[in-house]
Protein backbone atom coordinates (compact mmCIF):
# COMPACT_ATOMS: atom_id res chain seq x y z
CA UNK A 1 0.00 0.00 0.00
CA UNK A 2 3.25 2.36 0.60
CA UNK A 3 4.21 1.16 -2.55
CA UNK A 4 1.35 2.39 -4.03
CA UNK A 5 1.10 5.64 -2.54
CA UNK A 6 4.43 6.06 -3.43
CA UNK A 7 3.73 5.71 -6.94
CA UNK A 8 0.81 7.50 -7.46
CA UNK A 9 2.56 10.21 -5.34
CA UNK A 10 5.68 10.41 -7.67
CA UNK A 11 3.38 10.17 -10.88
CA UNK A 12 1.16 13.03 -9.72
CA UNK A 13 4.75 14.64 -8.71
CA UNK A 14 5.81 14.01 -11.99
CA UNK A 15 2.61 15.35 -13.76
CA UNK A 16 2.96 18.87 -12.02
CA UNK A 17 6.86 19.38 -13.29
CA UNK A 18 5.75 18.65 -16.61
CA UNK A 19 2.55 20.69 -16.76
CA UNK A 20 4.81 23.51 -15.27
CA UNK A 21 7.11 22.64 -17.85
CA UNK A 22 4.99 23.36 -20.50
CA UNK A 23 3.32 26.32 -19.09
CA UNK A 24 6.64 27.91 -19.00
CA UNK A 25 7.91 27.15 -22.27
CA UNK A 26 4.10 28.46 -23.76
CA UNK A 27 4.44 31.48 -21.77
CA UNK A 28 8.17 32.18 -22.86
CA UNK A 29 6.60 31.75 -26.94
CA UNK A 30 3.82 33.85 -25.69
CA UNK A 31 5.89 36.68 -24.43
CA UNK A 32 8.62 36.21 -26.68
CA UNK A 33 11.21 38.96 -26.49
CA UNK A 34 10.86 41.61 -29.58
CA UNK A 35 13.58 43.10 -30.49
CA UNK A 36 13.90 43.96 -34.25
CA UNK A 37 11.82 47.22 -35.34
CA UNK A 38 10.49 47.67 -38.52
CA UNK A 39 9.10 51.30 -39.48
CA UNK A 40 6.73 51.60 -42.22
CA UNK A 41 5.00 54.92 -43.86
CA UNK A 42 1.69 53.69 -45.58
CA UNK A 43 1.13 56.28 -48.25
CA UNK A 44 -1.71 55.68 -50.29
CA UNK A 45 -2.24 58.37 -53.25
CA UNK A 46 -6.19 58.27 -54.01
CA UNK A 47 -7.90 59.40 -50.59
CA UNK A 48 -11.26 60.20 -50.78
CA UNK A 49 -11.49 62.89 -48.36
CA UNK A 50 -7.41 64.48 -49.43
CA UNK A 51 -6.56 63.36 -52.77
CA UNK A 52 -2.40 62.97 -53.14
CA UNK A 53 -2.35 63.91 -49.85
CA UNK A 54 1.05 62.46 -49.08
CA UNK A 55 2.27 64.88 -52.17
CA UNK A 56 0.65 67.78 -50.44
CA UNK A 57 3.59 70.96 -50.11
CA UNK A 58 4.38 71.65 -46.30
CA UNK A 59 7.10 74.95 -45.80
CA UNK A 60 8.28 73.66 -49.24
CA UNK A 61 8.36 69.64 -48.84
CA UNK A 62 6.10 67.29 -49.47
CA UNK A 63 4.37 65.69 -46.64
CA UNK A 64 5.73 62.27 -46.81
CA UNK A 65 9.02 63.79 -47.29
CA UNK A 66 8.79 65.35 -43.78
CA UNK A 67 7.28 62.14 -42.41
CA UNK A 68 10.16 60.31 -43.56
CA UNK A 69 12.71 62.41 -42.12
CA UNK A 70 11.15 63.01 -38.37
CA UNK A 71 11.03 59.16 -38.51
CA UNK A 72 14.12 58.05 -39.22
CA UNK A 73 15.47 59.96 -36.52
CA UNK A 74 14.18 57.37 -34.18
CA UNK A 75 16.85 55.49 -32.62
CA UNK A 76 14.31 52.14 -32.08
CA UNK A 77 14.31 51.79 -35.93
CA UNK A 78 16.35 48.69 -37.41
CA UNK A 79 14.85 50.09 -41.06
CA UNK A 80 12.26 52.36 -42.22
CA UNK A 81 10.36 52.10 -45.80
CA UNK A 82 7.37 53.57 -47.24
CA UNK A 83 4.90 51.26 -48.61
CA UNK A 84 2.99 52.68 -51.42
CA UNK A 85 0.80 51.75 -54.52
CA UNK A 86 1.84 55.12 -56.47
CA UNK A 87 4.59 55.30 -58.42
CA UNK A 88 4.42 59.28 -58.18
CA UNK A 89 5.01 58.79 -54.58
CA UNK A 90 7.39 56.61 -55.14
CA UNK A 91 9.52 58.85 -56.75
CA UNK A 92 9.39 61.61 -54.37
CA UNK A 93 10.19 58.96 -51.99
CA UNK A 94 13.51 57.81 -53.89
CA UNK A 95 14.68 61.14 -54.87
CA UNK A 96 14.45 61.56 -50.78
CA UNK A 97 16.65 59.15 -49.97
CA UNK A 98 13.72 56.63 -48.84
CA UNK A 99 13.77 52.82 -49.35
CA UNK A 100 10.21 51.84 -51.06
CA UNK A 101 8.40 49.28 -50.86
CA UNK A 102 5.16 48.75 -53.83
CA UNK A 103 2.12 47.36 -52.53
CA UNK A 104 -0.81 46.61 -53.86
CA UNK A 105 -4.03 49.62 -54.22
CA UNK A 106 -6.62 47.37 -53.15
CA UNK A 107 -5.69 46.44 -49.57
CA UNK A 108 -7.97 48.45 -47.97
CA UNK A 109 -6.23 50.08 -45.22
CA UNK A 110 -2.76 51.30 -43.60
CA UNK A 111 -2.53 48.52 -41.24
CA UNK A 112 -2.41 45.55 -43.75
CA UNK A 113 -0.19 47.53 -46.17
CA UNK A 114 1.89 47.83 -43.57
CA UNK A 115 1.78 44.03 -43.16
CA UNK A 116 2.44 43.51 -47.30
CA UNK A 117 5.66 45.68 -46.76
CA UNK A 118 6.97 43.72 -44.09
CA UNK A 119 6.22 40.30 -45.99
CA UNK A 120 7.94 42.06 -48.79
CA UNK A 121 10.95 42.04 -47.24
CA UNK A 122 13.26 39.57 -47.16
CA UNK A 123 14.04 39.79 -43.61
CA UNK A 124 11.77 39.21 -40.54
CA UNK A 125 11.13 41.64 -37.72
CA UNK A 126 9.22 41.29 -34.09
CA UNK A 127 7.75 44.46 -34.28
CA UNK A 128 6.53 46.98 -37.06
CA UNK A 129 5.80 50.34 -36.17
CA UNK A 130 3.09 52.11 -38.36
CA UNK A 131 3.79 55.71 -38.70
CA UNK A 132 1.27 57.68 -40.50
CA UNK A 133 2.10 59.39 -43.11
CA UNK A 134 -0.17 62.65 -42.44
CA UNK A 135 1.92 63.13 -39.48
CA UNK A 136 5.13 65.36 -40.41
CA UNK A 137 5.56 66.64 -37.02
CA UNK A 138 6.14 63.33 -35.35
CA UNK A 139 8.81 63.19 -32.67
CA UNK A 140 11.54 60.36 -33.29
CA UNK A 141 11.32 60.25 -29.49
CA UNK A 142 7.80 59.07 -29.86
CA UNK A 143 8.59 56.71 -31.53
CA UNK A 144 11.10 55.19 -29.51
CA UNK A 145 8.74 55.28 -26.22
CA UNK A 146 5.82 53.44 -28.12
CA UNK A 147 8.44 50.69 -29.01
CA UNK A 148 9.64 50.18 -25.85
CA UNK A 149 6.19 50.48 -24.43
CA UNK A 150 5.37 47.12 -26.85
CA UNK A 151 8.68 45.55 -25.60
CA UNK A 152 7.62 46.16 -22.05
CA UNK A 153 4.09 45.02 -22.15
CA UNK A 154 3.99 41.27 -22.92
CA UNK A 155 0.17 40.80 -22.76
CA UNK A 156 -0.70 43.43 -25.59
CA UNK A 157 -0.37 42.91 -29.33
CA UNK A 158 0.28 47.00 -30.10
CA UNK A 159 0.64 49.75 -28.67
CA UNK A 160 -0.06 53.39 -29.39
CA UNK A 161 0.62 57.09 -27.94
CA UNK A 162 -2.23 59.77 -26.77
CA UNK A 163 -1.35 63.42 -25.66
CA UNK A 164 -3.79 66.21 -23.77
CA UNK A 165 -5.58 67.48 -26.07
CA UNK A 166 -7.01 71.58 -26.43
CA UNK A 167 -10.53 71.66 -25.15
CA UNK A 168 -11.37 73.52 -28.48
CA UNK A 169 -10.16 70.07 -30.41
CA UNK A 170 -12.69 67.84 -27.91
CA UNK A 171 -15.88 67.51 -30.53
CA UNK A 172 -14.02 67.65 -33.64
CA UNK A 173 -14.37 64.56 -35.27
CA UNK A 174 -11.23 64.81 -37.48
CA UNK A 175 -9.70 64.06 -33.72
CA UNK A 176 -10.34 60.37 -32.12
CA UNK A 177 -10.34 60.23 -28.44
CA UNK A 178 -9.18 57.43 -26.42
CA UNK A 179 -9.95 56.37 -22.80
CA UNK A 180 -7.41 53.81 -20.91
CA UNK A 181 -8.06 51.61 -18.13
CA UNK A 182 -5.92 52.56 -14.75
CA UNK A 183 -3.32 50.22 -16.37
CA UNK A 184 -3.30 52.58 -19.66
CA UNK A 185 -5.05 49.49 -21.87
CA UNK A 186 -7.25 50.99 -24.15
CA UNK A 187 -11.11 50.37 -23.37
CA UNK A 188 -12.33 52.80 -26.70
CA UNK A 189 -11.40 55.24 -29.23
CA UNK A 190 -13.81 57.46 -30.59
CA UNK A 191 -14.42 60.57 -32.73
CA UNK A 192 -17.03 61.52 -30.46
CA UNK A 193 -16.40 63.82 -26.98
CA UNK A 194 -15.29 60.43 -24.67
CA UNK A 195 -15.99 60.18 -21.76
CA UNK A 196 -18.86 62.11 -21.84
CA UNK A 197 -21.14 63.82 -19.18
CA UNK A 198 -25.16 64.16 -18.74
CA UNK A 199 -24.65 67.68 -19.74
CA UNK A 200 -22.88 66.74 -23.31
CA UNK A 201 -20.28 69.86 -22.53
CA UNK A 202 -16.86 69.90 -22.64
CA UNK A 203 -15.73 69.31 -19.13
CA UNK A 204 -12.61 72.14 -18.85
CA UNK A 205 -11.52 70.34 -15.78
CA UNK A 206 -10.95 67.18 -17.30
CA UNK A 207 -8.04 65.86 -19.20
CA UNK A 208 -9.54 64.40 -22.64
CA UNK A 209 -7.23 61.92 -24.20
CA UNK A 210 -6.01 62.80 -28.37
CA UNK A 211 -4.81 59.73 -30.13
CA UNK A 212 -1.77 59.94 -32.49
CA UNK A 213 -1.71 58.38 -36.05
CA UNK A 214 1.27 55.78 -34.87
CA UNK A 215 0.54 52.18 -34.20
CA UNK A 216 3.16 49.53 -32.94
CA UNK A 217 2.90 46.10 -33.70
CA UNK A 218 3.65 42.93 -32.80
CA UNK A 219 4.24 40.99 -36.17
CA UNK A 220 2.72 38.16 -35.42
CA UNK A 221 -0.39 39.88 -34.73
CA UNK A 222 -0.21 41.56 -37.49
CA UNK A 223 -0.01 39.13 -39.90
CA UNK A 224 -3.87 37.48 -38.53
CA UNK A 225 -5.25 40.82 -38.29
CA UNK A 226 -6.20 41.39 -41.88
CA UNK A 227 -8.25 37.45 -41.57
CA UNK A 228 -10.23 39.08 -38.37
CA UNK A 229 -13.30 39.90 -39.25
CA UNK A 230 -14.95 43.44 -39.15
CA UNK A 231 -16.02 44.47 -35.89
CA UNK A 232 -19.79 46.54 -35.36
CA UNK A 233 -17.73 49.41 -33.10
CA UNK A 234 -14.93 49.79 -35.71
CA UNK A 235 -17.35 50.14 -38.67
CA UNK A 236 -19.38 52.68 -36.67
CA UNK A 237 -16.82 54.71 -35.71
CA UNK A 238 -14.22 53.82 -38.85
CA UNK A 239 -11.27 53.12 -36.72
CA UNK A 240 -9.46 49.98 -36.88
CA UNK A 241 -8.36 50.05 -33.73
CA UNK A 242 -11.43 48.98 -32.44
CA UNK A 243 -11.48 45.51 -34.53
CA UNK A 244 -8.53 44.77 -31.93
CA UNK A 245 -10.53 45.90 -28.64
CA UNK A 246 -13.23 44.25 -29.94
CA UNK A 247 -11.84 40.89 -30.43
CA UNK A 248 -10.21 40.64 -27.11
CA UNK A 249 -6.50 41.81 -27.89
CA UNK A 250 -4.94 44.34 -25.62
CA UNK A 251 -3.24 47.95 -26.79
CA UNK A 252 -0.91 49.81 -25.15
CA UNK A 253 -1.65 53.37 -25.05
CA UNK A 254 1.29 55.57 -23.50
CA UNK A 255 0.74 59.55 -22.91
CA UNK A 256 3.82 61.56 -24.49
CA UNK A 257 3.76 65.49 -24.79
CA UNK A 258 3.12 66.45 -28.63
CA UNK A 259 2.36 69.85 -29.33
CA UNK A 260 0.70 69.01 -32.98
CA UNK A 261 -1.72 67.06 -34.63
CA UNK A 262 -1.68 64.85 -38.22
CA UNK A 263 -3.14 66.60 -41.47
CA UNK A 264 -7.09 65.12 -41.53
CA UNK A 265 -7.76 67.97 -44.80
CA UNK A 266 -6.02 70.79 -46.31
CA UNK A 267 -6.76 73.55 -43.67
CA UNK A 268 -4.91 71.28 -41.28
CA UNK A 269 -1.71 72.43 -43.51
CA UNK A 270 -1.61 75.82 -42.40
CA UNK A 271 -1.10 75.36 -38.52
CA UNK A 272 1.83 72.83 -39.79
CA UNK A 273 3.53 75.28 -41.33
CA UNK A 274 3.19 77.83 -38.29
CA UNK A 275 4.55 75.30 -36.51
CA UNK A 276 7.62 74.92 -38.32
CA UNK A 277 8.01 77.81 -38.85
CA UNK A 278 8.23 78.78 -35.13
CA UNK A 279 10.98 75.65 -35.23
CA UNK A 280 13.08 75.30 -38.30
CA UNK A 281 15.54 73.82 -36.76
CA UNK A 282 13.45 70.80 -35.07
CA UNK A 283 11.59 69.86 -38.58
CA UNK A 284 15.08 69.73 -41.29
Amino acid sequence: QRTLVYCVGSMVFGFGVVLAVVNFVLRRKRFKTRNRVLGVIPARYASTRFPAKPLAMIAGKPMIVRTYEQAKKATKLDRIVVATDDKRIQDVCLAAGAEVVMTDPEIPNGTERCNAAHLALSENYDIVVNIQGDEPLIEPEIIDHVVEALQQSPEAVYSTPCTLMKASEVQMQGRVKCITDKDGYAIYFSRGMIPNNKKGDVDPKYEYKLHLGLQCYDSDFLKIYGTLPATPLQLQEDLEQLKCIEHGYKIKVIMVDHCAHGVDEKGDIKSIEEIIKKNPALYQ
